[in-house]
């Protein structure tokens, strides 16, 4: 996901559309990155070259480097699951490639940040930065090109692991980081001699599109115990959200230097300051004497909060135990998935995107209970509860969100509660992606209902009801506010679909829209609505209206019934204008499988099964040709499938509807393997809060979520010969495939709890009652097997039709 949500013409977040290849130490020269051409077709998978399988298990750790290279926009520094720091190493503020400040191919650090984003499409957060070194003082990072000429600094001996960062700075100190849920620990070992810590209050990612100030209400200062305070409001992509701060030092710095707006250097026995760009130089006269530790809580509510996170997580200045404990809670998370058989770089691919799948939504609310709602107002939630932020929801819904309602019910049942909370109070209702108190509104659509429907559906407990008027407004209501997410919902509701010609995405958001409907009609029943369920559920086949079944293709539609002609599945819009698209991050080819929840719908739009099949065989098989202008996100083709990207993620698995499910079990399992690598540049595109991790761990396990709100699973090719999930009560999933190898990606027959199973798909509830989920698996396909109508999964509430 790259995208703008408020301001549609402005593509300044964009990089140039194509990068030279980037070679990481280590690494292969090959680029997984970019818009990569596989040739092969999924029917001959069986006839590639495929590494040997492991023998047998061994210990697995997670590679917290995989998706810093390339433009899988992860960072490497350490954080808790779901937590609301994540401390670590700022390398660049000004390239798309950072959007989380971190890029594996910088040579050099500018300091230690205490927020950051992982794998998005947009930078922001970055908040509160800490630059320990020797030397002059040095205001400034400098030049990516010339680190000599700022703070920034060269460095070597970088470990990372889940809970924990190390890295050699030039200037001869040993940087350790450490976290809680809302606190940063440092611990910084100088050489002998002075030194100085700088704090600069005026980094961030940059964007210089913005003409307002991207930081102001800035203030700093030094209480008489020591601590340092602060905040700042920050105009990024979250506009206007808010940062407080509280740090302390296990050692008192023989001086403070303050430095306002300009630089400029604050009178002797200055002990606060306000502007909008602040810095502060904590000088040590004897910095190399003993380690100097530092503790910092954060909040977005005020200075307060930030000092009550602090005393509640940091009573002691214990770094060693402050890190063991955040060991161990990484050890109890990644543990609810433990795998054997395939290779070692992909059980460490497998570890690593679990832990990729546990970083958001983040943690947004204080000690106390208190947070920042959609309305800009403080709320405190009720007592053991919770609220979040960084809600990446146009991604998310489709595999984070599922899967975490396998692994992680208990936060499942925490983040919906939010969720409902958050729609309540925000002033668009349904969520679409709330960053720190903001919406941002960002990518089309309001995918918040999904992940509550699909709860919902899956017998999690929450006040659904209590959504249902803010969900009502956003579906019904055509004068309550828009964001760009949300634009011609009337006309979606007057005419079946969004005109091309009167809004751009068009295709998209009809499509989006109406799987939004489908959700959204769950919670209106749930609700005691019955005759809005009906009509929502009515709309939710409004993505007809976009393909055009004579020619089996998504296709722009003008307000007067008319299509665009001539039709070129390749080009992303009807116009020329490189910003006004008929599609949301995708083409014609991609968008045409945007429908997930009434599959057999579309099937028979198409004219039946062997059509639809051979629609998706050309799909993975045609040209992997891209028009100038197309956006970085539509990354690793497969075809014109791209598998970098969202919008057809479940692409893969809709042979399983038309009665080749062997189809799907090939190209799954050749995704798996060609898409992820144990590397830097292993994710083929971003990998949005974790969203492009969750598809491997599902994919991995042997199953996926077509629809979430369904509720059911579709079988695709599991890629390990033993997965043991735990499951809240003692209880477990076992998915084993004995003897599974590279080259026997195909099953030949399914039992569960040891009875044959037919079915290609199993549910949601039988799968989280725990059992043994038994696959079979050869090197060439069954052709049989979960062929049968009745064998197929359910769509749109109903099982497949029959012949």
């Amino acid at each position: 996901m790259v995208r703008l949500g408020e301001r549609p013409v402005r593509r300044t977040d964009r990089p140039p559309r194509r990068h030279p290849p980037r070679i990481d130490e280590g690494t292969a020269v090959t680029d997984f990155t970019r818009r990569t051409l596989l040739s092969t077709s999924a029917l001959a998978f069986a006839a590639l070259p495929l590494p040997a399988i492991a023998a047998k298990r061994d210990e697995v750790t997670a590679n917290l480097f995989i998706g810093t290279g390339g433009d899988g926009h992860t960072y490497p520094g350490p954080t808790l699951p779901f937590g609301m720091v994540q401390l670590g190493p700022d390398t660049d503020v000004e390239r798309w490639d950072t959007c989380s400040g971190y890029h594996r191919t910088d040579t050099s650090i500018m300091g230690f940040s205490h927020t950051h984003l992982s794998g998005t499409g947009i930078g922001d957060m970055l908040d509160v930065l800490v630059v320990p070194t020797t030397g002059p003082v040095q205001l400034l990072p400098g030049p990516r090109t010339d680190p000599d000429k700022g703070y920034r600094q060269r460095f070597s001996a970088e470990h990372a692991e889940p809970g924990y960062y190390r890295v050699a700075l030039e200037s001869g100190v040993r940087a350790e980081l450490t976290v809680t849920e809302r606190t940063g620990w440092h611990r910084y070992t100088f050489p002998a001699g002075a030194g100085h810590i700088l704090v600069d209050l005026s980094h961030l990612i940059h964007d210089t599109s913005d003409q307002a100030p991207l930081i102001t209400d800035a203030s700093m200062a030094i209480d008489p115990d020591g601590t340092l305070t602060g905040s700042r409001r920050v105009h990024r992509w979250a506009k206007g959200r808010r940062l407080h701060f509280a740090m302390q030092l296990s050692r008192r710095p023989t001086r403070i230097t303050f430095y306002g707006d300009g630089d400029t250097e604050q009178p002797a026995g200055t002990t606060a300051i306000k502007g909008n760009r602040l810095k502060a130089v904590l000088h040590y006269d004897d910095a190399g004497a003993a380690p100097i530790l530092i503790r910092c809580g954060i909040s977005a509510v005020d200075v307060i909060g930030a000092r009550a996170n602090l005393a509640a997580e940091a009573r002691d200045w214990n770094f060693d135990r402050t890190l063991a404990a955040a060991r161990n809670r990484w050890a109890t998370h990644l543990g609810s998935i433990a795998v054997e058989g395939g290779t070692a770089d992909q059980r460490t691919i497998m570890t690593s995107a679990l832990y990729h799948s546990m970083l958001a939504p983040t943690l947004f609310s204080d000690v106390d209970g208190r947070y920042v709602g959609l309305d800009r107002q403080v709320h405190t939630v009720p007592k053991g509860e919770a609220a979040y932020s960084t809600y990446s929801l146009w991604d998310t819904y489709r595999a984070l969100h599922p899967l975490l309602t396998i692994i992680a019910p208990v936060r499942v049942k925490s983040l919906v509660a939010d969720m409902i909370r958050q729609t309540q109070q925000s002033p668009y209702g349904p969520l679409v992606w709330p960053l720190q108190g903001v919406e941002t509104g960002t990518m089309i659509g309001w995918h918040g209902v999904s992940v509550l429907a699909e709860a919902q559906s899956k017998g999690i407990e929450a006040d659904y009801a209590a959504a249902w008027p803010a969900i009502a407004r956003r579906s019904f209501d055509f004068t309550a506010p828009d964001l760009d997410n949300s634009k011609g919902r009337d006309l979606y509701d007057r005419l079946g679909y969004v005109p091309a010609d009167k809004w751009f995405e068009s295709v998209s958001r009809t499509q989006e829209y109406a799987y939004d409907d489908w959700a959204s009609s769950h919670l209106a029943r749930a609700a005691g609505r019955t005759a809005d369920a009906d009509r929502l559920l009515k709309r939710s086949g409004n993505w007809r209206n976009v393909l055009d079944a004579s020619i089996g293709f998504a296709r722009p539609r003008f307000a007067d019934g008319s299509w665009w002609t001539p039709y070129d599945p390749i080009q992303l819009g009807h116009m020329p204008k490189p910003w006004w698209r008929d599609y949301t991050e995708a083409n014609g080819w991609q968008a045409t499988f945007l429908n997930q929840h009434d599959i057999y719908g579309q099937i028979a739009h198409f004219g039946g099964d062997k059509a639809f099949e051979a629609k998706l065989d050309a799909l993975f098989t045609a040209p992997s040709t891209l028009p100038a202008n197309a956006p970085p996100d539509i990354a690793g083709l497969v075809g014109q499938y791209a598998h970098g990207n969202e919008p057809d993620q479940h692409a893969a698995y809709l042979y399983a509807y038309a009665g080749t499910p062997w189809k799907t079990q090939a190209m799954v399992r050749r995704l798996c393997t060609e898409m992820y690598k144990n590397d830097p540049n292993g994710m083929i595109g971003n990998d949005d809060c974790g969203q492009m991790s969750a598809w491997f761990v599902l994919s991995a396990l042997g199953f996926y979520p077509v629809d979430p709100v369904e509720a059911v699973y579709v079988f695709g090719s599991p890629l390990f010969e033993r997965a043991t999930v735990q499951l809240p009560g003692n209880r477990k999933l076992v998915v084993e495939a004995p003897g599974n190898r590279a080259d026997t990606p195909y099953i030949q027959s399914v039992q569960w709890n040891g009875k044959p199973w037919t079915r290609n798909w199993i549910s949601h509830a039988d799968l989280v009652k725990g059992g043994r989920l038994r696959f079979t698996m050869g090197t060439k396909p069954n052709l049989t097997f979960g062929a049968a109508h009745a064998d197929r999964p359910p769509s749109f509430g109903r099982p497949a039709p029959t012949a």
